[in-house]
């Protein structure tokens, strides 16, 4: 698992990296397996597996680790209103990882609950580090893919990788929806649309 501020991992959510970890923990990769596994079997974590590793940009392969309870993450991450008001970089940063985890967390169950069976995972590629939180992908092949951020902006730097993902997918690339803490629906571009976050659960 991936190393996160000070001698903390980030509870909210990170590539799945066992080797690395057991370097900071002195254990092996065995044990850490087993210990991974434990946690899911526990549905205290799940995996978020690499979506698109057949696509021409290189995509890693790494899964990514959410914690099943975001208020258990935000728990082990001793992340307080307190530090959230005082805008402290580090904390803010804890904060987009956890709420990534929360919206990631509300996807799968509605994935879950469609009539037609879908893959799902995230998508990273290695050179141009683009990359989609969430990709749901439809049995013909098609894409809704979803960012999540942390702003009540969004700046168009913000769709980066949700723009290649457009660029390699092609007639297949549905839709991209970044999830914001704004209040307001719109579209950005082609295929391209903001949302709150509450658009989740509440009707539109």
């Amino acid at each position: 698992m991936r190393a996160g501020s000070g001698s903390r991992p980030s509870a909210g959510r990170q590539l799945l990296n066992l080797t690395e970890a057991g370097r900071h923990l002195a254990l092996s990769r065995s044990a850490l397996d087993e210990y991974t596994k434990l946690l899911e079997d526990l549905f205290l974590i799940e995996r978020l597996p690499a979506w698109g590793t057949t696509l021409k940009n290189r995509a890693t392969k790494t899964p990514k680790v959410h914690v099943v309870d975001s208020g258990v993450a935000a728990r082990l991450l001793r992340l307080t209103p307190a530090k959230l008001a005082s805008l402290d970089p580090t904390a803010l940063t804890e904060f987009g990882n956890l709420l990534e985890t929360f919206v990631v967390g509300e996807l799968r169950k509605q994935t879950s609950w469609l009539g037609a069976p879908v893959t799902t995972g995230h998508w990273r590629t290695r050179e141009q580090g683009d990359e989609v939180d969430f990709v749901v992908e439809f049995d013909d092949g098609g894409v809704v893919a979803f960012e999540v951020k942390a702003n009540e902006r969004v700046p168009g730097t913000d769709l980066k990788g949700l723009r290649s993902l457009r660029g390699s997918l092609g007639e297949r690339f549905i839709a991209g929806v970044v999830l914001s803490t704004g209040p307001r629906s719109y579209t950005f571009e082609d295929r391209v649309h903001v949302m709150p976050i509450d658009r989740l659960w509440r009707p539109v």
